[in-house]
C-alpha cells in the first residue's frame, strides 16, 4: 500500500509539473523574437569583465545597431581584456574603464557595473543593455529585445543564451541546466504581473534606464551572488513589467568542457538560492529525491500496480524534458536518463552548502564572494 501510495504521488508530482508549472517546459518549442521598433531607441551596453580576454572580442564585435555605444568595465584583468575588447569596436563606439578597487559589501561583477552604468549615464541613455563578456549576440536579437520591450511596455526583457554544448559533460548536463531554471522561474509566471515570481538571464538584460533608477540603481543588489534574479525581482517588486525568454540568436562562448567544470558552475550559487538554509538544502534534497529519483526506484524495485505508477510518471517526466533536448539538437533517448542529471546537480548543490561552510562559496575568477561569517 506505501508504495501504491508513493506512485500516485510521483504520479501527482508530474502531471502538475506538466500542467500547472505555467507550461515551462513548452518554452523550447516556442522563439522569442519581435519585429524590430520603428525608432531605435538609444541603448548602452554595459560588460564587466575579469581576465576575458578569450571572448570579450567576439562579444564586443557582436553588439551592432541598436547598440550606440559599449561601456566595457575592466575589473583588474592580467590578461589583456582590455586590448581585445579594443580592437574589436572603434573607438567611437567604446569605451574601456578601468576598475576601480572593490569596496565592502559588493560583489565584484556588480561593482564592476555599477561603474560602467556610472558611465554609461553621461551618454543619456533609454535602455542600458546589461551583457556579459562571453555572450555572443546574432543579428536582430537586441533589436527584437528592445521590440519587445516598446511593444509590451516592458522594464526588463531578458534572453537565456543558447549555451555551449558541444563536449560529452556539456551534452549530457547543459539542456538539463536550463531546463531546471526554467522550472525554478517559469517564463510564463515571469512575465505575468499578478505573480510574484521574478527572473532574468544575467548574460543578457534589456532594462530601462528609469527603471533601474527607481529601484535604487545597481547598488540596491550590491550584495546580490545571484544578480540577475535579484535584479528582476526589485524591478517587479516596485511595479515594473518584466519578460524572460529563451533565445538561439544569443548565444555563450564560455566552455564548461568537463563534468567537475560544470559541478563547479553549479555550486558557485546554488546553496545561495537556498539562503544558505540547512532546512530548504534538506527540503529540496528530498524533493529532488521524490520528484526524480522515486519514479525508476518504483519500477525496478516495488510490486507491480506501483511500478506500474512508477512507469507512467518516468515517462511524464521523459516527454517534459524531450523539448529542452531538441532545443539543444540532442538525441531524445538522453530523456529518460533525467534521473541520473538530477542526481549529479543534488551532489553539486550539497558541495555548494560545504564550499559556504569552508569560507570558499561563490568561488568566481579568483573571489570567494559567498561565504560564512566567523
Amino acid at each position: 500500500m506505501t508504495a501504491l501510495v508513493a506512485g500516485a504521488v510521483a504520479v501527482g508530482i508530474w502531471l502538475y509539473l506538466l500542467f500547472l508549472r505555467g507550461g515551462y517546459w513548452l518554452e523550447f518549442l516556442g522563439r522569442s523574437d519581435a519585429a524590430a521598433p520603428p525608432v531605435a531607441p538609444r541603448i548602452v551596453a554595459v560588460i564587466p569583465a575579469r581576465n576575458e580576454a578569450d571572448s570579450i572580442a567576439r562579444a564586443v564585435a557582436s553588439l551592432a545597431d541598436p547598440v550606440q555605444h559599449i561601456m566595457v568595465v575592466d575589473d583588474a584583468s592580467s590578461d589583456g581584456t582590455s586590448q581585445e575588447a579594443r580592437a574589436a569596436a572603434p573607438a567611437a563606439r567604446l569605451t574601456v574603464v578601468g576598475g576601480e578597487p572593490l569596496p565592502g559589501g559588493w560583489t565584484g561583477k556588480l561593482w564592476a557595473v555599477h561603474q560602467g552604468v556610472r558611465h554609461a549615464a553621461a551618454l543619456n541613455p533609454e535602455y542600458l543593455l546589461l551583457t556579459d563578456a562571453d555572450i555572443e549576440h546574432g543579428p536582430g536579437s537586441i533589436s527584437s529585445l528592445a521590440a519587445r520591450a516598446a511593444a509590451e511596455g516592458r522594464d526588463l526583457v531578458s534572453n537565456m543564451a543558447t549555451l555551449r554544448c558541444a563536449t560529452f559533460a556539456e551534452k549530457a548536463l547543459v539542456p538539463a541546466f536550463v531546463y531546471f531554471f526554467l522550472a525554478l522561474y517559469p517564463p510564463a509566471w515571469v512575465r505575468d504581473p499578478r505573480r510574484a515570481t521574478a527572473g532574468a538571464a544575467g548574460g543578457c538584460m534589456l532594462i530601462r534606464r528609469d527603471a533601474l533608477d527607481r529601484i535604487g540603481g545597481i547598488a540596491a543588489i550590491r550584495g546580490e551572488l545571484i544578480d540577475d534574479c535579484a535584479l528582476a525581482r526589485s524591478v517587479k517588486r516596485t511595479g515594473g513589467s518584466i519578460w524572460l525568454g529563451l533565445s538561439d540568436g544569443t548565444r555563450s562562448l564560455r566552455a564548461y568542457a568537463t563534468f567537475a567544470e560544470i559541478e563547479r558552475m553549479i555550486a558557485r550559487t546554488a546553496f545561495t538560492q537556498l539562503r544558505h538554509s540547512v532546512w530548504l538544502l534538506a527540503a529540496t534534497l528530498a524533493a529532488l529525491a521524490i520528484t526524480y529519483f522515486l519514479p525508476p526506484a518504483l519500477l525496478f524495485l516495488a510490486p507491480r500496480p506501483a511500478a506500474i505508477l512508477g512507469a507512467i510518471a518516468w515517462l511524464l517526466m521523459s516527454i517534459s524534458y524531450f523539448p529542452a533536448l531538441r532545443f539543444y539538437r540532442r538525441n531524445p533517448l538522453w530523456a529518460p536518463a533525467l534521473p541520473l542529471i538530477a542526481a549529479f546537480y543534488a551532489w553539486a548543490t550539497v558541495h555548494s552548502a560545504v564550499q559556504y561552510w569552508r569560507g570558499s562559496g561563490g568561488m568566481w575568477k579568483g573571489r570567494a564572494q559567498d561565504r560564512k561569517e566567523p
